[in-house]
């Protein structure tokens, strides 16, 4: 149709070097860097205003050049006129530092080759960033300008962006630009998932003039876009005012234009027809469309403008729409297409009651983009860099050093953890040129396993800080200059096996019986040690055999001895036999030992868990339970009726839930109900609410350390309860943060990724592991889920759940047995909770009492859409099959 803009024909025509722009600058947290500027020089960019400088403090590879003279214009942006291109290496990375770790950012690269090489032709490159693939860059003219620009959630406290060479042509960059963003503007944007620029247009000016910052306060550049002699502009010069919580803020400079069909009459309200092209480069095209509006014209009376919008016939406005007079709006939604489709249509046609044409203000169209990959834990990337910039390292050690594990650094190897940050595991720099004394950096590598700094020049002693390392298997430091004594801890390491150390060729090294006589006595002490240590074995053997013997004659299952006591009514061992029956059905096994079901003499039915172990740990985690069930009092808490420690017998008498625990239900175990999600939301609700008085309303407060599926229990009417407390902690005080360990106590899987790096427990571990827990009762999913293909890793039900929900649809990763009946707004807002309680970092998940306000949002919705569903599809909108 002739009416149809061919919108990627007309983008094509409208170059960068054909603008103007206004505006005075403020550029207060914006970062702009102008690539290949040589030294520390700067300068005011006369077009915007903006300060930009050189890129030097930002990178310390590549090579500054100037663009062909042919090239140069008198309109040209200064920061065209020069590049910074990368001969050598595969990535080359800026790393721009001081940002906010989880705060929003929007990032843009440009690019103008300008024949820099005199080479004339073109090149092909990806960019990454971070440890994330962003775009791939495509130039082959020389006066192209090609402007790359994402949306992101900072995961740590820095970004790199990364050039990466594809085979295909030297990459090179012209500018570098970092802005700043409220967390509240592009809500699609979050920590599982970024959003790409594809087109960002002005609809109505028919002048080349670009508008950005300062009239967008987070200069976005939003290009002139009109169709003579198909579309009219519509303008005012009244001011467009943006709503509260605007999910865009959209300038009003922007809106202050529009389009419309031309010759539109009462009679003849045409359509406003135009399309866009997938990236060739994007092999699974997902959108974000937005269609931004604003009502420019003052109607009379009888005069209406309503209008739909459809992208490929497809309704994408859920009903007819009306613009809202001099204020911002916008309708945005994703779009998924069909396999294959490259183009898309999108008709804004007026409805049945309209007596005026459509109009439209400004369009974007973003390309979602997953973030699958994590970066490498911030301390070992810390002390990689501190040892690079110590021995001066020349290697193609650029960008994150694990991730992605395609460009990992030549040298490492890594741990990829189901859930939580790549770690350094081996670590290889033999024949590598080291010299000077090894530096304590070393010893921040917690996690490594394997290092080799043979066949160097390193001098002076061996650091202690080896013996620190808890992993460490295999130190080579053959043939170096080192002098002095063995570290005693590595020593002792190396003797009871626990350690692989080579230490020869270091002629001024004490590493040998005859040479130092610390290591004969630390050899001669070990040897000692070890003796004492088998005889303790062998009493110890002795003494359980013996306790176990004595056991079979008292017929007891418990044999370890406590001096527990309790303010509760206290059982003997035999009536904890009349209780159950003797011991007659069995209705819960685990670590602990076995629970029976049993009944009071008044006819009250209760549960005896039977402490069955030897260990003191357990002994400990028992006792450490019993106190605790005392003191905590709440409704979504298991109770305590009583216990026993009589005979050599320790036993806890609590409160019975007639349906199990959650994970029978959600597992599907014969005679368990396929819960709803009324039934799931609510039992996620309880839980929370249990979870909360521990955090807040228990003096100390309690981090439970172990909530999963099988610890939360129900009751006859499905009502949660949170139970076993054997691993809990409570704070010395109220004033603390968190509780210091020495080892990540809980279950593979619900441990918090941050407990295990920094053994700190605090409130958000619980917080973690509960938002796995959500998203269980939404999935049906194990905590952990196992690959399909021969060589497909295990993933955290997080991840699982982020790489789904990144293409938009939520009904991919609710559980199918409930066969659709859910309210969808209900479940993605659950859904976004679990994705909060789950962030890597706790300071970025909420509170307990947060969660507990939002579950009862989702309560509401589903109750909403539950009055009224009655054969109805869900939110009362036919669902697209």
């Amino acid at each position: 149709m002739r009416e149809m803009v061919l919108l990627c024909l007309f983008l094509a025509s409208i170059f960068l070097n054909n603008t103007g722009v206004t505006g005075q600058a403020d550029d207060a947290g914006f970062v702009s860097i102008d690539c290949g500027l040589p030294g520390n020089s700067s300068y005011k960019d006369t077009s915007s205003t903006l300060t930009y400088s050189s890129d030097d403090p930002f990178i310390d590879t590549g090579t500054n050049h100037n663009i062909s003279a042919a090239y140069i214009t008198s309109i040209l942006s200064p920061h065209y006129l020069n590049v910074r291109s990368f001969d050598n290496g595969t990535r080359n990375c800026y790393t721009i530092k001081s940002l906010v770790t989880g705060g929003k950012y929007l990032l843009r690269a440009t690019f103008m080759y300008g024949n820099y090489d005199g080479l004339n032709k073109g090149v092909i490159f990806d960019l990454h960033v971070g440890v994330n693939y962003w775009k791939t860059v495509n130039i082959s003219d020389p006066e192209e300008i090609t402007i790359s620009e994402v949306i992101f959630v900072a995961p740590v406290d820095y970004i790199q962006v990364c050039l990466v060479n594809t085979g295909l042509g030297t990459p090179f960059i012209s500018s570098l630009d970092l802005r700043p963003m409220k967390k509240s503007l592009y809500p699609h944007v979050n920590s599982s998932q970024s959003l790409v620029l594809a087109h960002r247009l002005n609809a109505g000016p028919t002048d080349t003039t670009i508008i950005r910052y300062p009239d967008d306060p987070h200069d976005r550049m939003w290009k002139p876009w009109s169709n003579v002699p198909y579309w009219a502009e519509i303008t005012t010069s009244q001011h467009i005012q943006n709503t509260q919580n605007d999910p865009f803020e959209a300038p009003s400079a922007v809106l202050q234009t529009a389009v419309t069909p031309v010759n539109a009459t009462p009679a003849n309200t045409s359509a406003l027809k135009f399309f866009w092209l997938a990236d060739p480069f994007d092999k699974d095209p997902d959108y974000l469309a937005t269609f931004h509006f604003s009502e420019l014209q003052t109607l009379t009376n009888g005069q209406k403008r309503e209008f739909n919008i459809t992208i490929n016939d497809a309704m994408f406005s859920p009903k007819p729409y009306s613009p809202y007079p001099l204020y911002a709006d916008a309708i945005y939604g994703r779009y998924k297409p069909f396999p294959g489709m490259r183009q898309y249509n999108v008709t804004l046609k007026a409805s049945s009651n309209s007596t005026l044409s459509p109009i439209l203000n400004a369009v974007e169209v973003f390309s979602v983009l997953p973030v699958s990959d994590i970066p490498t834990d911030s301390v070992d990337v810390s002390a990689i860099n501190a040892i690079k910039s110590k021995y001066q390292i020349k290697r193609d050690w650029y960008g994150d050093p694990c991730a992605p594990k395609t460009y990992a650094w030549d040298g490492l190897n890594c741990s990829y953890a189901v859930s939580g940050s790549p770690r350094i595991t081996d670590l290889s720099l033999a024949s590598s040129g080291l010299t000077g004394e090894i530096t304590n950096a070393f010893g921040n590598l917690k996690a490594l396993q394997t290092l080799n700094l043979s066949h160097n020049n390193l001098a002076g002693s061996i650091p202690d800080v080896f013996s620190e390392l808890p992993l460490l298997a295999l130190l080579d430091l053959t043939g170096n200059k080192l002098s002095g004594s063995i570290p005693s801890g590595l020593l002792k390491k190396s003797n009871d096996g626990l350690l692989t150390l080579r230490v020869g060729d270091n002629a001024d090294l004490c590493n040998d019986g005859t040479e130092c006589n610390q290591t004969k006595k630390m050899s001669n002490s070990s040897k000692i040690a070890i003796a004492i240590i088998f005889l303790i074995i062998v009493v110890l053997i002795i003494a359980a055999a013996s306790i176990f013997i004595i056991s079979k004659f008292t017929g007891s299952t418990c044999v370890v001895e406590t001096s527990i006591q309790l303010e509760y009514p206290q059982f003997t061992y035999r009536d904890l036999e009349q209780i159950t029956d003797t011991f007659k059905q069995e209705i819960g096994r685990g670590g602990f030992g076995i629970v029976y079901i049993g009944r009071l003499v008044d006819g009250t039915q209760v549960a005896v868990k039977m402490q069955h172990r030897r260990s003191t740990q357990e002994v400990n985690n028992f006792i450490v339970e019993a106190q605790l069930l005392t003191k905590i009092h709440h409704r979504n808490l298991v109770s305590l009726i009583g216990y026993c420690n009589d005979e050599n017998c320790l036993a806890l008498v609590l409160e019975y839930m007639s349906e199990g625990s959650l994970q029978d239900h959600l597992k599907g175990k014969p005679g368990s109900s396929c819960l709803t999600w009324k039934e799931r939301i609510r039992i996620a609700l309880d839980s929370a609410k249990g979870l909360e008085y521990l955090h807040k309303g228990c003096n100390p407060r309690i981090i439970h350390q172990d909530i999963k599926p099988h610890n939360i229990l129900l009751n006859e009417r499905l009502e949660a309860k949170i139970a076993d407390f054997g691993v809990s902690k409570a704070f010395s005080s109220n004033d603390d943060t968190h509780v210091s360990m020495k080892d990540p106590v809980g279950t593979y899987g619900y441990i918090d990724p941050e407990y295990y790096v920094k053994r700190k427990l605090s409130e958000k571990s619980d917080v973690y592991s509960f938002g796995v827990v959500l998203l269980q009762i939404i999935t049906g999913q194990p905590a952990i889920i196992q690959g399909t293909g021969p060589e497909s890793e295990p993933v955290n039900v997080s991840q699982w759940v982020r790489q789904r929900l990144s293409r938009g649809n939520i009904d991919s990763v609710v559980d199918a047995r409930m066969q659709g009946d859910y309210d969808i707004n209900s479940v993605w807002n659950a859904a976004n909770v679990a994705l909060e309680c789950t962030e890597m970092s706790g300071v970025h998940r909420p509170t307990m009492a947060d969660v507990i306000v939002r579950l009862q949002e989702c309560i509401e919705l589903e109750a909403a859409v539950g009055r009224n569903r009655n054969g109805v599809s869900r939110n009362g909108v036919n669902k697209k099959e």
